[in-house]
């Protein structure tokens, strides 16, 4: 049997292995025939397989946080429908190679919403790479540095969903936008893109700096792009820990240590010239 035991771990079949001990140990299985532990070993060396892939893919991913489904807060009012949200987390769009942009000011939560759509779709078994524009500009003149350029262009074609979060946060020069240009060229209507951005879509333009490459950027981008506005309040000021109480009550007592000094000063002022005086006085006597 230490044969067996031997080749199963040659084969990296652990699953299958820790099940056959498993079923050696506990008396519960016992009764059962062998086709039925036979099945329950195989299912146990597949539910690992599959973890372990989840967990690549998790890793590939760099998401900025590992957040769920259920971490979204839909009854805060910023343009955020839940029916809509959760359709986009069934991925049918990445099936039609669409693309998603996630508009809104800074705090709305669109780098926490393009998270958990990518996280879910992890979990769907889809390929996924979230990447800051500004840090894959970086990454790509890099690449071209160290010679890993094609490399890197073939890993970010291949990616079912590809995140660009800040996306046309700074302006794009002639040479980032040719690269970032050739990234979308390579995905069209072959991979989904998810843009997470600030900039309302009639701002995209002037931010890139050859009217040109905007031209062929966005055209790339807006026809095939199923577009959400969100807005409101910033979500790190309404999940603050101080609430508007206590930032009320830090206000005034700050209002009261300033207006406190304000009072001393004169007295301290008038101190000093009274002791200057008396200092004088004596010096003339």
């Amino acid at each position: 049997m230490q044969a067996t035991i031997d080749q199963l771990q040659q084969m990296k079949l652990t699953g299958i292995l820790e099940a056959w001990r498993e079923q050696q140990t506990l008396p519960t299985y016992h009764d059962l025939s062998f086709d039925e532990r036979l099945a329950l070993m195989v299912e146990r060396e597949y539910i690992r397989r599959q973890n372990q892939r989840l967990q690549r893919r998790l890793k590939h991913a760099r998401l900025p946080v590992q957040a769920t489904l259920d971490a979204v807060d839909f009854d805060i009012p910023r343009g955020l429908q839940k029916i809509q949200f959760l359709e986009f987390a069934q991925g049918h769009w990445l099936q039609e190679n669409l693309s998603l942009v996630l508009m809104g000011p800074t705090g709305v939560g669109k780098s926490f919403l393009a998270a958990v759509l990518a996280n879910h779709l992890c979990k769907q078994g889809h390929t996924v790479r979230y990447v800051k524009t500004a840090d894959l500009v970086l990454e790509l003149k890099l690449a071209k540095g160290d010679g890993s350029y094609p490399k890197l262009r073939k890993q970010l074609a291949a990616y079912d969903l590809l995140v660009l979060d800040e996306w046309l946060r700074d302006p794009l020069s002639v040479y980032e936008a040719r690269e970032v240009l050739d990234i979308l060229d390579e995905r069209f209507r072959k991979a989904s893109c998810l843009f997470a951005t600030q900039m309302p879509l009639e701002q995209w333009h002037p931010q890139i700096q050859d009217p040109t490459l905007a031209d062929a950027i966005l055209d790339r981008i807006v026809h095939d792009a199923m577009k959400v506005t969100l807005r409101g309040e910033s979500m790190r000021k309404l999940t603050s820990k101080l609430t508007p109480q206590m930032e009320n009550d830090n206000h005034a007592l700050s209002t009261k240590q300033q207006q406190n000094k304000m009072d001393a000063k004169p007295k301290n002022e008038s101190s000093a010239k009274s002791k200057a005086k008396e200092q004088q006085e004596k010096t003339d006597d």
